[in-house]
């Protein structure tokens, strides 16, 4: 009689299957009403123009619009007052549009003015909303950590190679990092973007590769150093990416470093890094 065991047991399991097919229903699930926040986007770079993006965000679920002048003037938010102040000098960024042709990032706040390499003193924003809100938000540039050295090694048998970038973590302070790799030039996308802190790190420090690359490739190092809170703000837009794929995941919060009478999400900080980049040979 054995040998009616798994037969029996098949066409149970395939009614079971079928039975909750059967019970298969939709469920329409109605989402509050979603509020629109402020957004704001300011990265200090020493030696270029200020420039800074202030819009409002839309409804996750919406239709992706036409990039149009209808959908800029949805998304951008103008007639704001926006100052920076640093080491008593006052910089007023002018409310007109611009893309910067080499980063392809849009601003609608920008003055010709050049950002100074200043890491001690602190620069302070202030955006004056048209309805008399105040964003705020204080940052500082931190001094450049230098990339030590790109080390080229190839696996044995093989014609493939790995990238590895040295440099010195001090220490004696808690450092963060952002690591960049591109391939051939900045306009590709990054093969590597990630942020660390320096708990990990030791002294001499290391990032690599995989064994990916060839003879003539041309591979490009960058090593930002960034402070805490945009290390957390860039921490928790990666986690609020991820859970917004996954239909089970808890929402993730953007931890942002803004202040003000006017609630918004975003950063405003100082870029500093080094980049180095080699040609592979062997």
């Amino acid at each position: 009689m054995n040998h009616l065991r798994f037969p029996f047991l098949f066409w149970a399991l395939l009614a079971v299957g079928l039975s909750a097919c059967d019970l298969e229903q939709e469920v329409d699930i109605e989402l509050p009403e979603y509020e629109s926040r402020l957004v704001v986007e300011c990265y200090l770079e020493p030696g270029k123009p200020f420039s800074l993006l202030l819009s409002r965000s839309l409804p996750y679920f919406d239709p992706f619009p036409p990039l149009n002048q209808e959908f800029l003037e949805r998304i951008l938010v103008n007639n704001a007052e926006v100052k920076v102040f640093h080491d008593g000098k006052t910089y007023e960024l002018k409310n007109r549009l611009d893309l910067n042709p080499f980063t392809l990032k849009v601003a609608n706040y920008n003055s010709p003015e050049s950002v100074p390499f200043d890491t001690l003193s602190p620069f302070e924003l202030l955006i004056t909303l048209a309805d008399g809100g105040e964003i705020t938000a204080s940052t500082r540039i931190l001094p450049v950590v230098r990339i030590d050295s790109l080390v080229v090694q190839f696996a044995e048998a093989d014609t493939l190679a790995r990238v590895l970038t040295y440099f010195t973590d001090n220490p004696e302070e808690d450092n963060y990092y952002r690591r960049m790799f591109h391939r051939s030039s900045l306009d590709s996308a990054a093969l590597q973007d990630f942020t660390v802190d320096d708990r990990i790190l030791e002294g001499t420090a290391v990032f690599g590769t995989g064994y990916d690359y060839a003879v003539g490739d041309t591979v490009i190092a960058t090593l930002f150093h960034i402070n805490r809170s945009y290390y957390e703000f860039l921490e928790s837009l990666e986690d609020a990416v991820s859970s917004n794929g996954n239909p089970f995941a808890q929402p993730s919060p953007i931890i942002s470093s803004l202040g003000g009478t006017a609630e918004a999400l975003g950063i405003f900080t100082g870029i500093s890094y080094d980049r180095q980049a080699i040609v592979l040979v062997r």
